[in-house]
């Protein structure tokens, strides 16, 4: 009796034992030639590190996708082990980008805000995303490409509450501002409200109402002094081309030197010898595109003070504006408003109309800004000539040529360049930025021209992990000419940093991580 459970329990190890599956072959048995291959390149420091790793994909659709890549040199064999395999991190070496980023959004996420009396703050009904650095409060473009990473995260709630916040602001102010500070009040940046909007998680007919409501008084907002514009040639952020067409540029309703940039743009006034409010005007226009500062904006593009943003009609603002006028129609139709529908409908279409007529250069292959004092297209190249195809404005010829001076002039070993000159200007080579290669990206693909849109990701992730590897940190912007670091501009290179988390999120998403 006293052996019977004993009896039992080998009774019951043996069952196990003919239930258990047997165990499948080690890795250098189930992988082969790829096992070999990783470890005589050392790619990871511990042999063990490989060892350990899962697949993505059963094993054997992992070894076909081996043979059919025969991926070449050091390179390209880590990429292909990162695509298929979930490697475990070494002792002591940092986290993943993918892990990192996710470990961002806590430390940049701020809650809901009422200013103490006497701060320059403005009022946050929900919690926000900021881009980090010197950049403590929400900031209005930023924000659209901070959101696409949130979104690829599952941070649907936080987009909620930020687009919230955005609509709030218009409620109180008419228009978003540059960024959520009093000094801000007297300019906005790029109107990406509408296209925010399409990623919020929420589906039900009274938010849909909120942002019917605060895109059409944005749109109000960048139109106001439409009539006066028509009658004395610009007003405000509008200007009538030489057809009578309406277009639109950066401006800002505020007078004097920036609060933020005080002595900077002070210094700047009395170097130019041109009047100091002009300057400061031009300076604060300058500040709304987002581009500060960009030989886009100069007269002479190796100097800040022949700045004169207020004379350019620019093709990015002009793409976006009818992005929002369509988006509105729809919006429109969608709440049972024709006459609002039908309204942003012929809106949209004169604006095509004249980007057409006035910023498409066929001699060219691109799009481009227009100068009103030399009332001609401007000679900057920029990534700005990709906005159209981002929106889909462009006609799929002038895609396909856009296409080619991106190949020329634009492409670069680490991303997108911003121009192909070296100003020392943040806005121009060797720096490549975020959002641009997002542009460039979504509009490339758009028309279908697939490879070109994967070679700036590709490229654009290789830049973001060598600085992450030899900083560990995520920058505002980076040298795409050395994969490296990037510099210029009127203050230190920032980290944290939003927009460069959103748009490497969702291309790790798309394509990996490249080491």
């Amino acid at each position: 009796m006293r052996l019977r459970p004993l009896a039992l329990a080998l009774v019951a190890l043996a069952t196990m034992g003919q239930a258990a599956p047997s165990p499948q072959p080690p890795p250098q048995v189930l992988f082969g030639p790829l096992f070999e291959a990783v470890q005589a390149a050392r790619l990871y420091p511990d042999s063990k590190t490989f060892a350990d790793a899962t697949p993505r994909e059963a094993p054997d659709a992992v070894m076909a996708a081996w043979r059919a890549e025969q991926p070449q040199g050091t390179a390209a064999l880590r990429a292909f082990v990162n695509r298929h395999f979930v490697v475990p991190a070494e002792p002591g070496a940092r986290p993943s980008l993918r892990e990192h980023i996710a470990a961002l959004w806590p430390q940049l996420t701020r809650p809901a805000l009422t200013p103490p009396p006497g701060s320059s703050a403005l009022a946050m009904p929900q919690p926000y995303v900021v881009p980090g650095g010197r950049f403590r409060e929400i900031y209005y473009w930023d924000s659209y490409f901070t959101m696409l990473g949130l979104k690829a995260d599952g941070q649907d709630a936080l987009i909620a509450g930020m687009l919230d916040d955005f609509d709030s602001l218009v409620a109180r102010y008419g228009f978003v501002p540059n960024g959520t500070r009093t000094y801000y009040l007297g300019r906005s940046q790029p109107p990406f409200l509408a296209l925010m909007a399409d990623l919020d998680p929420r589906h039900d007919a009274a938010t849909a109402a909120r942002h019917l409501a605060a895109l059409r008084a944005e749109h109000a907002f960048w139109m106001k002094g439409a009539a006066a514009a028509r009658k004395n040639g610009a007003s405000a952020r509008v200007v009538r081309m030489p057809d009578g067409s309406l277009l639109n540029r950066y401006w800002d309703d505020a007078p004097g030197p920036r609060d933020e940039s005080w002595r900077e743009d002070v210094a700047t006034a009395r170097a130019s010898g041109r009047p100091a409010e002009q300057v400061y005007k031009d300076l604060r226009a300058g500040a709304e595109s987002g581009w500060d500062y960009s030989s886009r904006w100069l007269g002479d593009p190796a100097r800040l003070e022949t700045i004169r943003t207020t004379q350019i009609v620019p093709v990015d603002l002009n793409s976006l504006l009818w992005a929002q006028e369509k988006a509105i129609a729809r919006r429109c139709a969608e709440a049972g408003d024709q006459a609002c529908a039908a309204d942003f409908a012929a809106q949209a279409d004169a604006r095509a109309r004249a980007i057409q007529r006035w910023l498409w250069l066929p001699a060219q292959g691109r799009f481009a800004d227009w100068d009103r004092e030399t009332r001609q297209a401007s000679p900057r190249v920029s990534a700005a000539t990709l906005y159209p195809l981002f929106v889909g404005l462009a006609r799929p010829d002038q895609a396909q040529a856009v296409a080619r001076l991106v190949r020329a002039q634009l492409l670069a070993p680490g991303g997108l360049r911003t121009t192909p000159l070296r100003t020392g200007q943040q806005w121009d080579d060797p720096n490549g930025w975020a959002p641009l290669q997002w542009i460039a990206h979504e509009g490339l693909l758009r028309y279908g021209e697939g490879d070109l849109a994967a070679i700036i990701a590709r490229a654009w992730l290789g830049t973001v992990q060598a600085a992450y590897d030899s900083t560990g940190k995520m920058l505002e912007k980076y040298d795409v000419e050395a994969h490296a670091p990037g510099g210029g501009g009127e203050y230190p290179l920032q980290d944290g940093f939003g927009w460069t988390n959103g748009v490497t999120r969702v291309f790790l998403e798309r394509y990996g991580d490249q080491r």
